[in-house]
């Protein structure tokens, strides 16, 4: 990944199971000139939680080892 810079984001949505919420995260390369032609994906995260405040609290202490680790598997 070298210097390369991630914009990393928290994106919610509802579980099947009923009451329940999915961390999904957003990663978009941050260097990359056009905003149209930026590479981003999105992958889920083990994380669930009762109420999308408390996903986007759990998703705020994920570790940057963490998302650095998801990166590099996504990546490779």
């Amino acid at each position: 990944m070298g210097t390369r810079f991630w914009h990393v984001d928290a994106v919610r949505r509802a579980s099947r199971e009923y009451g329940r919420w999915q961390l999904v995260l957003s990663f978009r390369a941050a260097s990359e000139p056009l905003p149209g032609r930026r590479r981003s994906f999105w992958t889920p995260y083990p994380l669930e939680a009762t109420s999308k405040s408390s996903a986007v609290h759990q998703a705020e202490r994920i570790p940057d080892t963490a998302l650095s680790q998801l990166l590099a598997e996504r990546l490779s």
